[in-house]
């Protein structure tokens, strides 16, 4: 099952991580993706190194949606609070009988 659109007003704009070369991390170019549900909200993740990490914001997004780690996310565009995030962790939930989903952690 899907997330219902209703569920997901917010939009972000992604720039995915493709690894590290010569000069630092790459990123590709941005691309938008609408249908997400923002929460700002603090709280401690285990990045994939398992350090303990502070996350300041979670996105969920349909399944789909590809928000590898070390990707930047940009949320509330164009408002006084817009910012760019980088990904902590990405988990997909999926089950047969309930809402599947990808959530995401920002920094």
């Amino acid at each position: 099952m899907r997330l219902p659109a209703v569920l997901l007003p917010h939009t972000i704009t992604v720039r995915r991580y493709l690894g590290t070369g010569p000069y630092g991390d790459q990123h590709a170019d941005p691309v938008t993706i609408r249908r997400t549900f923002v929460e700002d909200r603090r709280r401690i993740v285990r990045s994939a190194t398992g350090e303990e990490v502070i996350s300041e914001t979670t996105v969920r997004a349909r399944p789909g949606e590809r928000i590898p780690v070390g990707s930047l996310v940009t949320v509330w565009a164009g408002t006084p609070t817009e910012r760019t995030g980088r990904v902590i962790t990405a988990n997909l939930f999926d089950h047969p009988s309930s809402w599947s989903h990808i959530e995401v952690t920002l920094t």
